[in-house]
């Protein structure tokens, strides 16, 4: 079977939006390290009433799966900016078939075929 590359005039829209949305993502976490009641200068940490370390507590869990959430979305877009620099966007990372352009158009970070993610969730 023949390697198909993508054409750089359509890698270097794709390239583009990702940084974009790596610039978001990572404005997006520093937001969300500032939010931390963790992080509060102010924050008593052996006077706290019961009910306001709760309160802490459950914005903190909140920010954290928050970021964790923001640092798998930019782990996802980083390796498909390397998958593009090194000629293999838009080839699935498992089987090495197309990914399905329809995909591609949804979510662009997509290094995966439909078929070979159905097989990782499982």
């Amino acid at each position: 079977m023949a390697k198909v590359v993508f054409p750089a005039q359509l890698t270097e829209p794709i390239k583009q939006f990702l940084h974009l949305e790596e610039k978001k993502l990572s404005k997006r976490k520093k937001g969300l390290e500032e939010e931390d009641p963790f992080r509060d200068p102010k924050r008593i940490l052996d006077n706290a009433s019961s009910d306001a370390d709760a309160s802490e507590q459950f914005g903190h869990a909140n920010v954290e799966g928050l970021k964790k959430e923001v640092d798998r979305k930019l782990v996802q877009i980083r390796k498909a900016l390397t998958r593009i620099k090194l000629g293999k966007y838009g080839t699935c990372e498992k089987c090495g078939k197309m990914i399905d352009t329809d995909r591609l158009t949804v979510f662009p970070e997509a290094t995966l075929c439909v078929k070979c993610e159905k097989k990782r969730e499982k």
